[in-house]
């Protein structure tokens, strides 16, 4: 989050914030350090994909007027619900909210979760939520749901 962040307000090589903000924090922890180079490289690649996922469930928000940090906590969980097939949607959605209450506004906890409700819920309808192995945890959750009206 704070790369993405850095890179929104400050701009630059992804190479900077890979070298000075995220390698620095991990290179003890081989494992999570090539899953957070994944996902902030992953999540910058599909930066629009995302802003239009979003933006079809913030209607009375202009993308722009988001808060920055709930914007990025968005971006990356949209990338991770549609390129990580081994994390459970209830992870990332777990993730992106606690993350919000610590970092962002009073409310954005509810923010984030209710717009990623509803986007779990756009991606499974579609077809694009593919979840395999550990990924799979509480998707019989999601499909109950979908077939509610």
């Amino acid at each position: 989050m704070q790369s993405l962040y850095a890179l929104e307000v400050g701009g630059g090589e992804v190479k900077l914030y890979l070298d000075h903000v995220i390698r620095p924090d991990l290179e003890d922890d081989a494992n999570n350090l090539r899953f957070a180079e994944k996902l902030l490289l992953r999540t910058i690649d599909m930066i629009e994909q995302a802003d239009e996922i979003i933006g079809r469930h913030t209607q009375n928000w202009e993308l722009e007027r988001i808060a920055l940090i709930d914007r990025v906590l968005l971006r990356i969980a949209v990338c991770e619900l549609l390129t990580f097939d081994d994390i459970p949607p209830k992870v990332t959605l777990n993730e992106a909210i606690d993350i919000a209450k610590n970092y962002s506004t009073p409310r954005s906890g509810q923010f984030i979760n209710g717009v990623l409700d509803a986007i779990v819920l756009e991606l499974y309808n579609a077809g694009r939520l593919q979840k395999s192995g550990r990924g799979l945890v509480g998707m019989d959750d999601i499909q109950q749901r979908a077939k509610t009206p």
